[in-house]
């Protein structure tokens, strides 16, 4: 039987409409996928306090979480995901990569572009139908 996995990611845009994207390192499960920010929520925590958590951790900056973007449950080889984005601004400094390979600002034209993991994509399918 699989595990199953509740985690969260930040869909954090700036003003000049690109997204804070993260590239997964070689060393972490579904390693060299892109994706949105976040991590696992643990016991006691909504999932709006673990995303909030899980970006100060990794990239030592403080987001407001605002609306959800989607609930997505994805079955992977050795496990089984349930995703919840949300909406996300910094308030306060500016992120810092700490655990990833890389982070960039992608045009939310250009995300597809990017090898996102394929929980990843519903929500990048929801955020381009939207209008600026």
């Amino acid at each position: 039987m699989k595990k199953n996995v509740h985690v969260v990611g930040a869909i954090i845009e700036n003003d000049k409409h690109e997204i804070f994207c993260a590239l997964r390192n070689p060393n972490m499960v579904l390693a060299n996928y892109w994706e949105f920010p976040g991590g696992k929520i643990e016991e006691g925590e909504s999932s709006e306090q673990a995303l909030s958590r899980e970006i100060l951790e990794e990239f030592n900056c403080s987001i407001k979480v605002g609306d959800k973007v989607e609930d997505t449950i994805y079955e992977y080889e050795k496990f089984i995901v349930r995703l919840e984005t949300f909406k996300a601004s910094i308030i306060k400094g500016e992120p810092i990569m700490l655990e990833h390979a890389e982070i960039r600002w992608v045009p939310r034209k250009e995300l597809l572009n990017l090898n996102f993991a394929p929980a990843d994509i519903p929500a990048i399918n929801k955020i381009l139908a939207e209008k600026l």
